[in-house]
This record gives C-alpha cells, sequence and structure tokens, in this order.
C-alpha cells in the first residue's frame, strides 16, 4: 500500500509544477485539492488523469466538513499546502478573500492534520509531515544590503504577506503546541511554466508579444530574487524528504533583479524568438521594438523595495542548490508561453485577468 500525500492548491502554478515532480520521483499516491479560482486550472493538470496514482478533488481548505470528509477518505501521510491566494494587488483590492483562504484554509487543514497526527501509531508519528509553503514576502522590505535567513523577524506590509505570515506563525505554534510535525518553506519570487499571467514575466511576455503596453511600477527600481519554479519544487521535496520538524527553509537562487532589468531582459529575449518586425501588432501600435511599449505607471501602494533570500541552510541541511540559470531559465519561459498560446487562452476566461490591480485603496472587502 503505497503513501497518499494531499496536496492542496494543486492545480495552481507551483503546485501543479510540484505535483508532476512528486508523481516523477516517489511511488505514492497524491490527492491534487483546488478550489479552482480564477488562478488555478485544471488545464495545469493536463494528462495526470491517466495516471493511477493521482486524483483530483474540487474543494475549499476553508471548508472544514470538506476537509474532514477528504482526511478520513484519504489517510495521507503528509500534506503539502500550496493553496492560497498570492496576488499582492489583489489583496489590496480584497483582503478578505486572503485572510479566508491563507489564514482560515491553513487553519482548518492544521486541525484536521493534528487530528490524523493524533491517531497514528507511533513509528507512523515519526514519518507524518506537514508542510506549509510560504514566501519571502512575510520578512517585509529590505535595504540595499542584507539578506533573509530563517531569523530575520516578520514585518509583512500588504494585506497578502501579514495573511501568509499569520498561516506561518499558526504552522510553528502547531509544533510547538501540540507536537505536529509541521514545516516551514519561505521562497522568493518564482518564475516558468503555467504561472498566472497577472505575474510580471508572463504578464510582459503576453502584453509585448499583442503589442500592449508594458507597466513598469513606480521608477522600476524594485529587486527581487528570482527563482525557477522547477528548482523551487525540487528544495520542497527535499525538505519534505530531510526536513527537520518544527524548522523552516528559506529558499532563492541568488538572481537578484530590478524589475526594469526583467523588463528589458524580457524585450531582449522577444526581440530574438519572436522578432518586432515580424509582429503585426507592433505596427498596430506605432512601435518598432518591444522596449518601445515600457511605460512607467503609479507604485503599488507599500510596494516593498527590495527582497533578497540566503538559502545557505537550506542548501546546507537538504543538500539543495538550483540547477536553472537564470537567463536560461527566463529565456525556456518565454519560449513557453510563446508555444502555450491556448494554455494562455484558457485560463484567461474573464478577460479582464491582466488589468491593472491594487489601486483601491479605501478599504473594499
Amino acid at each position: 500500500m503505497t503513501d497518499t500525500i494531499i496536496v492542496t492548491g494543486g492545480a495552481g502554478f507551483i503546485g501543479c509544477n510540484f505535483v508532476r515532480l512528486l508523481l516523477a520521483r516517489l511511488n505514492v499516491s497524491v490527492v491534487v485539492v483546488d478550489k479552482l479560482t480564477y488562478a488555478g486550472s485544471l488545464l495545469n493538470l493536463t494528462g495526470l488523469e491517466k495516471n493511477p496514482r493521482y486524483r483530483f478533488v474540487h474543494a475549499d481548505i476553508a471548508d472544514a466538513s470538506a476537509m474532514k470528509k477528504l482526511f478520513a477518505e484519504c489517510a495521507p501521510s503528509a500534506i503539502v499546502n500550496f493553496a492560497a491566494e498570492t496576488h499582492v494587488d489583489r489583496s489590496i483590492d480584497g483582503p478578505a478573500a486572503f485572510v479566508n483562504t491563507n489564514i482560515i484554509g491553513t487553519f482548518v487543514l492544521l486541525e484536521e492534520a493534528r487530528a490524523r497526527h493524533k491517531a497514528l501509531a507511533d513509528a507512523e508519528k515519526d514519518r507524518f509531515r506537514f508542510l506549509h509553503v510560504s514566501t519571502d514576502e512575510v520578512y517585509g522590505s529590505l535595504g540595499k544590503m542584507g539578506l533573509f535567513t530563517e531569523e530575520t523577524p516578520y514585518a509583512p506590509n500588504s494585506p497578502y504577506s501579514a495573511s501568509k505570515a499569520a498561516a506561518d506563525h499558526l504552522a510553528r505554534a502547531y509544533f510547538h503546541t501540540y507536537g505536529l510535525p509541521t514545516i516551514i518553506t519561505n521562497c522568493s519570487n518564482n518564475y516558468g511554466p503555467h504561472q498566472f499571467p497577472e505575474k510580471l514575466i508572463p504578464l510582459m511576455t503576453l502584453n509585448a508579444l499583442e503589442g500592449t503596453r508594458l507597466p513598469i511600477y513606480g521608477d522600476g527600481g524594485n529587486v527581487r530574487d528570482w527563482l525557477y519554479v522547477e528548482d523551487h519544487c525540487e528544495a520542497i521535496l527535499a525538505a519534505l524528504e530531510k526536513g527537520t520538524p518544527g524548522e523552516k527553509y528559506n529558499i532563492g537562487s541568488s538572481n537578484e533583479r530590478t524589475n526594469v532589468e526583467i523588463v528589458d531582459r524580457l524585450c531582449a529575449i522577444l526581440e530574438k524568438v519572436s522578432p518586432a518586425a515580424r509582429n503585426p501588432a507592433l505596427a498596430r501600435a506605432g512601435a518598432k521594438t518591444y522596449a518601445d511599449l515600457k511605460q512607467f505607471v503609479q507604485d503599488r501602494p507599500g510596494h516593498d523595495r527590495r527582497y533578497a533570500i540566503d538559502p545557505s541552510k537550506t542548501g546546507r541541511e537538504l543538500q539543495w542548490k538550483p540547477r536553472f540559470n537564470f537567463d536560461e531559465g527566463l529565456e525556456a519561459t518565454v519560449r513557453w508561453y510563446i508555444d502555450n498560446r491556448d494554455w494562455c487562452a484558457g485560463v484567461q476566461k474573464g478577460g479582464s485577468e491582466r488589468d491593472r490591480q491594487g489601486l483601491k485603496t479605501g478599504g473594499a472587502a
């Protein structure tokens, strides 16, 4: 009898990449649980329905009765929690959804995991894991120097990061209070295949191909540490297999870039793989190059200036290091979006998913 791992949010960007890695690397059954909000899609899991070790459950992690039924049916040996509302701009316009999924949903999962763990025999208790996937945004904004470590105090500056910080604290507390073997990972900005087009890299790529403006917040000098999604998934798997309960692990690849540097690099890659001179959308927009589409716009409220991760603990304790070179990963990502325009159209069903968010600061829920 194979172990069963529940992966929440497995129809989202990072989750779907992790599910594929998990099925490829381990002889386990994987139950994907996803609410299928705008950013989660079964298109991300295409082909997996043929795998007898895969099952999909359409459910909300904040629904306590649904989670109780799920845990009773699946009897999991581990839970990997990716399920979250993640877009900072959307959290500014509507924080309630972030509190419900990221905080209440995590609490519901922890409660069911606690009940499951308590009922296990001692040997099974030792193997049980609850891995909570989080973000470097919980640490707030760095100055020009320094790196986030696992000891960096939390200082979230958006409703999104505050909700993730609260969930992290709950996961930590359940280890110290109840002995639930929780592990927390905090990652830097991910990029790669299947990322929903509201995020910077796919947004700029698709806008450029369509001859639409490339909106750069503020002066474009905000710095992020970029991590290829497959590297991130391998680190999470290492944490699941080798991580110490009660510990947290920062995951990053030391690829700091300003937002404007990212946009410039994307424009250069697009000129290489899909030259502007051959793209009629550029001509219609009156642009000769992709870079002509750049436009600096009003900054995001509370926009953190710089994030940068120190991944040395993860490398040392989990024997992990990133495999992907940033420029190679970025070009592969651009090519993936060009080659998968049907996927892009399919996940953007509403037609407004790439519109600017985060300018309503009057307290709308």
